[in-house]
């Protein structure tokens, strides 16, 4: 039988490990799509009157607050001013506007994260990266993060407090 007269003691949160979850780093605004393939004659060419015209016609209200991803998926060469001129129309209303796919979207949206983060406060600290995510996370943000992490932190480990992986140790 137990004994029930000790409280009960949270020794994670007594052990002075420092917890980071990338998944906090994912966009929390809408990511969406724009596809020039779908702006080009027979998903080959740009032509640009009709382009400058289906932009003007186009609902740009449906960005608002929200990830734009610009991007071709068609094999075809687009122009650099396309995506200028899709930026002009966009950045005043989206969140962000970026060139790449959503995916690609996401990456960037990590290495910012992790670009602004003040890595002072590891100094000398045991750092655990939370390994289980609700959403994906690339496996690159792990790995940039260790970059950042490593010359700072006393120890880099991986997963959860009550089940790590080791990742780095520094030498005394």
């Amino acid at each position: 039988m137990k004994d029930t007269s000790k409280p009960l003691v949270n020794r994670v949160a007594q052990s002075g490990l420092i917890t980071l979850k990338l998944e906090e780093f994912f966009p929390q605004e809408e990511i969406c799509s724009f596809d020039l393939k779908d702006y080009l004659f027979r998903e080959l060419i740009l032509r640009e009157k009709d382009f400058r015209t289906a932009l003007k016609e186009h609902d740009w209200s449906q960005y608002e607050g929200k990830n734009l991803a610009i991007y071709c998926s068609a094999d075809a060469i687009i122009p650099m001013w396309a995506y200028m001129l899709v930026t002009v129309y966009a950045e005043p209303i989206a969140n962000l506007v970026f060139q790449g796919n959503p995916q690609r979207l996401i990456e960037f949206a990590f290495l910012e994260k992790i670009g602004e983060m003040d890595f002072s406060n590891y100094e000398d600290q045991r750092v655990i990266v939370k390994g289980c995510a609700d959403k994906p996370i690339p496996p690159f943000a792990y790995a940039e993060l260790t970059k950042k992490l490593r010359p700072v932190a006393k120890s880099i480990m991986f997963g959860e407090p009550c089940s790590t992986v080791p990742i780095y140790k520094k030498k005394k």
